[in-house]
């Protein structure tokens, strides 16, 4: 849809750009899209040329999320409201709530129109989508899988899922996008009948797709230590007969929220490359959501990368997207540009998703979930403005960023997927299972 000449430079898009022909590669009907991208120009300021040679370079690479979650869907508020006049559990809710907003855009043709814009306007090819409930019990773990598994199942024309890096270029080369699934934990039987035993659902679920998992999810499992602990106990035994199943498997380690030592020792007990999918530097604000400059040389040193995520709280400063550029530029100066990528941990919302919310009725408290177990203080405070400038959408806002800052081309085009699709390749290619 093209937007009016008369309104798009009467728009604050318009008074940020002297460039009419960048000013109409931004603009978007969309006016949560449009007010993302108007926040992050106005930080960064950039002049035309950047802007025009950033646009160019985002449409002509191939982008790949190192993690991040692909537009959600709103929920139809009607349903939930029948469930939860019906005494639904909080379980049932929760599934419910999650299980729409991840697969609605496949039965409803407004919520589908929404998924794909905004697919379009990051100029994202393919993501790490987090595709399991955070947790290491296999049956909490597939929930998600199998929701994200229908969605590119009935959408595979628009974003199927990639099961290896070649499926990723082909998506490219055809014009859609696609999901490569990672989950927020390791599949184990908590029964402790013998390793082996403990670790037979792995095999299953690369079968299913999926191509990376988090050791541990903020607190402390029987792999190692996670980085909302007051302790940095490492890695136990037990975690490096995963790490040594996860390389055989072709399964990339991923340590974004694992403590330091874990991650540390993590990086030198894969034989394979390792992520810190979505993280930030310690050198620039120590969050326990960070990674220190000793961790990330670890990580580097095998092969691996971290993607700079686009949470307003790890990233310190100013707590929007010039803070996440500084936490890029560091990364790269200090350990190279082969060794970075972008992981957001954010998403897109469905314009329709407040209206369908205030459908559903007011719920008793619930007990805090597990997973948000935070240390205190390191979660909140964000602005809506911080927030709203590192939005998914504004993608290519992020490369006009890059290319303000001087990265050379080719840099860029390695941390917008490059690394990511390395990695990939170096712990998939050649396996046999």
């Amino acid at each position: 849809m093209l937007i009016p000449r008369r309104r798009l430079f009467g728009s604050p898009l318009g008074a940020l750009l002297a460039s009419p022909a960048a000013a109409a590669q931004l603009a978007s009907p969309n006016e949560v899209i449009q007010a993302a991208r108007e926040t992050a120009l106005a930080v960064l300021k950039p002049t035309t040329a950047q802007v025009e040679h950033g646009l160019k370079l985002h449409a002509a690479t191939l982008v790949v999320e190192s993690y991040g979650f692909s537009p959600r869907a709103a929920v139809d508020g009607d349903s939930i409201r029948l469930a939860v006049e019906a005494g639904a559990s909080q379980i049932e809710l929760q599934d419910l709530l999650e299980g729409q907003a991840m697969t609605r855009q496949v039965t409803s043709a407004a919520e589908r129109a929404e998924y794909l814009d905004a697919w379009r306007a990051s100029g994202v090819t393919a993501i790490i989508q987090n595709a399991g409930e955070e947790g290491s019990h296999p049956m909490r773990l597939i929930k998600r899988l199998a929701r994200f598994t229908y969605s590119t199942h009935h959408l595979r024309d628009h974003v199927p899922l990639a099961a290896q890096p070649d499926e990723v270029e082909a998506a490219r080369r055809a014009g859609r996008h696609a999901l490569v699934f990672t989950t927020n934990g390791v599949p184990v039987t908590s029964e402790w009948v013998s390793v082996e035993d403990e670790l037979r659902y792995l095999p299953v679920f690369f079968q299913l797709g999926v191509r990376m998992m988090h050791l541990t999810y903020n607190r402390r499992n029987l792999i190692g230590e996670g980085c909302g602990e007051p302790g940095n106990a490492g890695l136990s035994d037990f975690g490096r007969a995963t790490i040594r199943e996860m390389n055989r498997l072709g399964v990339i380690v991923d340590t974004a929220h694992s403590g330091w030592r874990t991650s540390l020792e993590a990086a030198r007990a894969s034989s394979k490359p390792i992520m810190a999918s979505h993280t930030v530097c310690g050198a620039l604000n120590p969050h326990v959501r960070s990674k220190p400059d000793e961790v990330i040389r670890s990580i580097v040193d095998g092969g691996g990368l971290i993607g700079i995520c686009c949470i307003p709280e790890f990233l310190g400063r100013t707590r929007d997207i010039a803070a996440m550029l500084d936490h890029i530029e560091y990364a790269v100066k200090t350990f190279g540009p082969d060794h970075v990528a972008i992981g957001t941990d954010v998403a897109y919302q469905s314009r329709n998703a407040a209206a369908e919310v205030r459908k559903i009725p007011r719920r008793a408290r619930e007990r805090v979930r597990w997973e948000a177990l935070w240390p205190a203080g390191a979660l909140g405070g964000a602005t809506p403005q911080q927030v709203r400038s590192m939005a998914w959408t504004n993608w290519p806002v992020f490369t006009i960023g890059m290319v303000q800052r001087g990265f050379k081309d080719d840099d860029i085009r390695k941390i917008l997927g490059g690394n990511v699709m390395r990695v990939l390749r170096a712990n998939f290619d050649g396996v046999r299972v």
